[in-house]
């Protein structure tokens, strides 16, 4: 009889120790599974030409199918990562990092290591670089506390610029 009371005692207390254990598993399994990715977005105009020469994107318009590349480089300043974008048809990107690796979690990490460069503009009127928000040496990244959720994906977002290109004939009356 005494065997019997220790076995429901031992029962009932593993038995819930094992389920835990196994929800526990499950979970961590489920984290491991989940790819982090960091994403930068940001957009891309034509300034007008009332304000050629300065950073200010007052009466700008949006540049559909403009890249742009970003560029990471690890603490040994060696390139670690290189990719171009392309902008939609309202001049936003969305830089998906896939691949995007820190060797050092502090020095490497994207708001250090990562900038945003213009690369092209579609428009013939507009196709001069300019570095407005530092388009031309790479707009360094901000953190606005945004992160995108999705089955087994987690990204969080970082935003560059807004850049823009400048247009290539201003008629000096225009201009300031």
């Amino acid at each position: 009889m005494a065997n019997n009371q220790l076995i429901i005692i031992i029962i009932t207390i593993l038995l819930p120790l094992a389920f835990l254990a196994s929800a526990t598993t499950h979970e961590a399994l489920a984290k491991q599974n989940k790819t982090a990715t960091v994403v930068i977005e940001g957009k891309v105009y034509c300034q007008s030409c009332k304000y050629f020469g300065s950073w200010s994107l007052t009466d700008a318009e949006p540049i559909p199918a403009a890249k742009v590349s970003v560029i990471c480089k690890n603490h040994k300043k060696r390139v670690s990562y290189y990719n171009a974008f392309e902008t939609d048809k309202n001049g936003y990107f969305y830089a998906e990092l896939k691949d995007f690796k820190m060797t050092h979690y502090l020095l490497d990490h994207p708001l250090h290591a990562c900038h945003v460069k213009l690369v092209s503009s579609p428009l013939q009127s507009c196709n001069l670089l300019s570095n407005v928000n530092n388009g031309i040496n790479g707009s360094p990244l901000r953190y606005e506390n945004k992160v995108v959720f999705g089955k087994n994906y987690e990204a969080v977002v970082y935003a560059s610029g807004p850049l823009a290109f400048r247009p290539t004939n201003c008629d000096p009356e225009t201009t300031h």
